[in-house]
């Protein structure tokens, strides 16, 4: 197969939300038998000290027989934020008199440190790793 037949493969429907420093690319593609699954795409714009930037991208697959439980599970999710925290953004980035509870977290983690088997014995993760 040459580059052309890929690239149709790859570019079967398109469409891009532009979200801040994120964007999310939906992407429909073909399976080798010719059928479709879609691609979400997060990617991620971090900027270095030196000025320039570098993109972190993660992307997951979905097919068709995961379709109706997935569409299920992310209008239930949507729903239950919207239903508990209403649709206005909260955020430190989005308001900027934002007062955070947690202003007393270090108390908090010094109780957790103080515990027996406390996070010493946990192992940091990076989902980016992942």
């Amino acid at each position: 197969m040459n580059n052309n037949d890929m690239m149709e493969r790859e570019e079967i429907f398109s469409k891009v939300l532009r979200a801040g420093r994120r964007t999310y690319f939906f992407d429909v593609r073909a399976t080798k038998a010719e059928d479709y699954y879609l691609t979400i795409t997060e990617s991620k714009k971090f900027t270095n000290d030196d000025g320039s930037f570098h993109y972190k991208k993660h992307k997951i697959y979905i097919y068709k027989e995961d379709f109706a439980e997935f569409k299920e599970i992310l209008a239930e999710m949507t729903d239950y934020i919207i239903r508990e925290k209403g649709d206005e953004v909260i955020s430190e980035r989005h308001q900027k008199d934002f007062k955070k509870e947690y202003d007393d977290a270090p108390a908090i983690v010094k109780e957790v440190k103080d515990t027996p088997d406390s996070t010493e014995s946990f192992t940091d993760i990076d989902f980016d790793d992942i």
